[in-house]
Formats: structure tokens, C-alpha cells, sequence
């Protein structure tokens, strides 16, 4: 399996993980194989942040060098100790989860769904080096094809999904990061395609925010949305902005659909990633703030708002792991 190398945690052969969420059970069906890892941590807490540099149109801006950039942690400035561009050559693994909402209030759009989502795929990963895996959400959760750079297998599932009831996104995005993504290394992103209205899920949305950027997860947001129905695009801005991720809101037509996972391959081929020793070395497991400025004008950067210092307990760990 091209991405077991790439895994820090230690796993065994799962048929089906049941997880329980408030007293109600969320199922991800799997047939998957890990082959265990040594994992080896940082005795320097190292904080890296994965992030986009954006021209006012919203294009990444390529080229950039370390000098371009200052970052602040608590309104303090640090020193960047570590700086490189994650091109298409770089040798950091991409890896993906897709969420795809097959509630009943975005049955008109999941064919649409399904089409844009298998190009955008075949346009990112990188064979032998990416992965991705497919899993839908409605009144339940379910893992239909687990991490694969095979992109004929992701598609024959993305194939074989039908429309269901109601929306569970929280517990979608919280399952995604907890089950799936937390034992990967290099950059990490959901990009979830949904109308943002959660109708059934157990967790809140703070608590899938806080497990993604506990575990440096990106999500990306594609809002679609039915007639008939409402949408909370609010919601899937809410996770963009705090994870690093950004948030597309095409209209009703296919082609708005494509440019928006365009947009998201664009940014993702182009992201910088960069990394610092923290002037705070107190252990207290406390947020802290993180911003990134472009010295050049008109460069925005998207990038999380920062991380959890960690624990008092947990003494060889970083907050942040260098890919």
C-alpha cells in the first residue's frame, strides 16, 4: 500500500468502527490494513503551519522566498526557522478526504457531485505519493473507499453513492479527522461539498473545528444547494476560516461546481509551508494565536489561526510536526 509508510500511527485490520457519539453510534465501514510505525517527536516544539498566499483575485502567488513573510504568535513576532513551497514536485504527501452530503436536500446535485469530484482527483494526486478516500454523509456516517491513489477505485465509489435523509457534517468532519486523517503525516485536508445544514448531527461544530486544528487539518468548503432547501454557508466559512482552508459557494450549474474544486487544486498545487520555535515554551496546553503576514502588497495569507500549545504531561511532544 503506496501511503503505509507515510502513517505514524500503529493500526490493525478494521471491518467496521463503531464510534459512539453522545449515546448514539456513527458507523465508518472500512477494510483497512496498517503496517505499524516507530514514531519519532521532537524534543524542540516545532510549530508548522501549512498555508496559501493569495493575490486579491484569490490566485496563489508563486515564488515567494522566507524574507517575504513575518509570523506572530500572541501579537509576538517569531523567527521562521524553516521555510518551503509545496509545488507539484515536492515530496511532502497530500493527503485528502472527501466528504460528499447525500442528504435528500442536495439529491438534485450529488450527480453533479459526483462528476466534478472525480475530476478534481484525477487533477491532484500524485501517484505513489497522495492519497485520498471517499466518505458520505446523511443521517449517518460512512467510509465508502478508505485511503488510495488509485483513482479508478475512488471513482467506482463516488459511483455507488445514493441519496439518504438527513445532513450530519459535524460528525462527518470530527470522524474524518479522529478516525482517519490524525495518523497521517504531511499536509492534511477534508474538502467537503455540502449545503452546510446540519440536521443531525450528535457533536456541535466546535468540536469538529477543534479536533481539526488540534490535528492541522484544512477543510475546504464547496456550498451547494437544492431550491426547495435552505443551506448555512455560514457554517463551512466558519470551519475555512479557522482551519486554514477556504470556502467556494458555486451557483446551481456544474461548471460553478468545477471552478470551484479548480480553485482548491490551484491553491493546494501552490500552498508555502513554514515553521518556528516558539518564544513561549510554557506547557499549559492553552490556544495560541498565530498570524502570518506577506510583506509584498496586495498577498493575502490563509492559514489556521493557530494551535494548541502542548500539555504539561506530554513532554516530548510537538504542537506542531515539520513534514
Amino acid at each position: 500500500m503506496p501511503g503505509a509508510a507515510r502513517r505514524v500511527a500503529t493500526g490493525v485490520g478494521i471491518g467496521l468502527v463503531m464510534v459512539s457519539l453522545c449515546g448514539m453510534v456513527v458507523s465508518l465501514m472500512a477494510a483497512q490494513a496498517q503496517i505499524p510505525q516507530t514514531t519519532i517527536r521532537a524534543e524542540v516544539p516545532l510549530v508548522n503551519i501549512i498555508f496559501s498566499a493569495l493575490e486579491r483575485n484569490s490566485r496563489p502567488v508563486p515564488g515567494l522566498k522566507m524574507d517575504d513573510f513575518l509570523v506572530f504568535e500572541d501579537r509576538k513576532p517569531q523567527k521562521i526557522e524553516y521555510f518551503s513551497q509545496l509545488t507539484e514536485g515536492s515530496d511532502i504527501p497530500l493527503t485528502i478526504a472527501l466528504l460528499i452530503d447525500t442528504s435528500g436536500s442536495v439529491r438534485s446535485k450529488l450527480d453533479d457531485e459526483k462528476e466534478t469530484a472525480a475530476e478534481f482527483l484525477r487533477s491532484i494526486l500524485r501517484k505513489g505519493k497522495d492519497e485520498a478516500l471517499i466518505i458520505q454523509f446523511d443521517s449517518e456516517v460512512r467510509l465508502v473507499q478508505d485511503f488510495t491513489d488509485d483513482i479508478d477505485r475512488l471513482v467506482r465509489a463516488m459511483n455507488g453513492l445514493e441519496a439518504g435523509n438527513s445532513t450530519s457534517l459535524y460528525d462527518a468532519i470530527y470522524l474524518a479527522v479522529e478516525e482517519k486523517l490524525k495518523g497521517e503525516v504531511g499536509r492534511k485536508v477534508i474538502v467537503a461539498i455540502t449545503d452546510g445544514d446540519d440536521t443531525a448531527s450528535k457533536l456541535k461544530k466546535e468540536e469538529a473545528i477543534d479536533a481539526a486544528q488540534r490535528n492541522d487539518v484544512l477543510i475546504y468548503g464547496i456550498g451547494v444547494r437544492s431550491r426547495e432547501f435552505g443551506a448555512n454557508f455560514g457554517v463551512l466559512k466558519k470551519f475555512a476560516e479557522e482551519t486554514g482552508g477556504g470556502f467556494f459557494s458555486p451557483q446551481a450549474k456544474m461548471a460553478d461546481i468545477q471552478a470551484a474544486f479548480r480553485a482548491i487544486g490551484e491553491e493546494l498545487k501552490g500552498q508555502y509551508s513554514l515553521a518556528y520555535t516558539p518564544d513561549n515554551k510554557t506547557r499549559d496546553g492553552t490556544f495560541r494565536a498565530v498570524e502570518i503576514r506577506c510583506k509584498l502588497k496586495g498577498v493575502r495569507v490563509r492559514a489556521r489561526r493557530g494551535y494548541f500549545a502542548p500539555g504539561a504531561s506530554s513532554r516530548n511532544s510537538a504542537p506542531g510536526s515539520v513534514p
